[in-house]
């Protein structure tokens, strides 16, 4: 048997914080606001998991109110999701990703990020897949006030 999930997060761009997307430090001027440490992608992907399996989503196992998630690496999220997945009776299969983001230009991290999260997931860089789109100056993306990501994902009866 086979399940699919998806998952969609959102964060504002704000001064004096890293920019952390798909487990990746990328340099820019801005990072994400949020209680973790806002990697949207990786945000994006958990609820997905947790989707695939019918099990809620991150804000269930990981609420912004506890303050032992406070700028939590949001990795042990993913590999939280992905335990979580695991216990259910299934394994993953593949990811899709896309970030949508006017700037900064994600393309040069693409590949560290697929690395990055073939390593925590314990799959094959070629089961992720990870791209980026502006919004052509459309919306809070365009005017750069915030960064999304969607991702969706499938798995499979052990």
């Amino acid at each position: 048997m086979m399940k699919v999930g998806i998952g969609y997060d959102v964060h504002r761009l704000v001064p004096n914080r890293p920019l952390i997307l798909g487990g990746v430090k990328i340099p820019f001027d801005k990072g994400l606001d949020g209680h973790s440490d806002a990697d949207v992608v990786v945000h994006a992907m958990s609820d997905a998991l947790l989707g695939a399996v019918a099990l809620g989503d991150i804000g269930y196992y990981f609420p912004d109110t506890d303050q032992k998630n406070k700028d939590l690496d949001s990795l042990l999220i993913l590999k939280r999701a992905l335990q979580i997945v695991f216990e259910e009776g299934y394994i993953l299969n593949n990811f899709d990703v896309v970030i949508h983001v006017e700037r900064p230009k994600i393309s040069p991290f693409v590949q560290d990020m697929r690395k990055k999260l073939a390593e925590v997931l314990s799959i094959e860089i070629s089961c992720i897949g990870v791209k980026a789109t502006t919004t052509e100056g459309l919306g809070f993306v365009g005017r750069e006030e915030g960064i999304a990501a969607q991702a969706i994902c499938s798995v499979v009866k052990k």
